[in-house]
């Protein structure tokens, strides 16, 4: 019996060293994902990224979203449009007022669709509305001219005076808060 006590207590502690391990190794890891996007490597990038995934729940939660933001980027400067909104928006999430990823999810929101387009169909009217919030919190934190065209441009199509008309206001209410840098500290 005191054997069988003596080898749980024994597997226990071994069970808890190794998440211990694990966890020290995930942020290890995290650590040569960043290398690699400094030294502009995308392919070794995905790939600790890749490693990383399944484990960001013992990242801690600063370093998790930034984790989020950079591998958001890698999908957008892949051209997976799909996977970076995905990132982005668990960015936003989490810290709602980093324009930036407000600014990444607005466009790649309205990336298939032509500000111009002739017909406003359904696929146009869900884009733009998804769109709309994102980019108005970018503008209100880092005016552009184009970023607000392009919004004057989805509200005209979209036939809605009132929210164009409102735009001021909401631009300086959105401006409050604004964060440009994330810290993974």
């Amino acid at each position: 019996m005191i054997k069988k006590i003596l080898l749980l207590t024994l597997i226990i502690a071994r069970v808890g060293f190794a998440q211990a391990q694990t966890a020290d190794e995930v942020y290890n890891t995290y650590i040569d994902f960043n290398e690699a996007k400094m030294n502009a490597d995308a392919t070794r990038q995905m790939t600790l990224a890749e490693k990383i995934l399944p484990d960001t729940a013992k990242l801690s939660p600063k370093v998790r979203v930034s984790f989020y933001n950079s591998l958001a980027k890698l999908y957008e400067d892949d051209s997976q449009s799909v996977n970076a909104i995905k990132y982005y928006k668990m960015v936003s999430a989490a810290q709602p007022d980093y324009y930036v990823a407000h600014r990444a999810l607005g466009y790649l929101y309205i990336k298939d669709i032509s500000g111009k387009q002739a017909v406003v169909d359904a696929n146009y009217i869900q884009k733009a509305k998804l769109a709309l919030p994102h980019l108005e919190k970018a503008q209100a934190c880092d005016p552009d001219d184009n970023t607000l065209a392009i919004i004057k441009v989805l509200y005209k199509n979209l036939r809605d005076e009132a929210g164009l008309n409102s735009l001021p206001a909401r631009l300086e209410k959105l401006k409050k808060n604004c964060v440009d840098l994330l810290s993974d500290q």
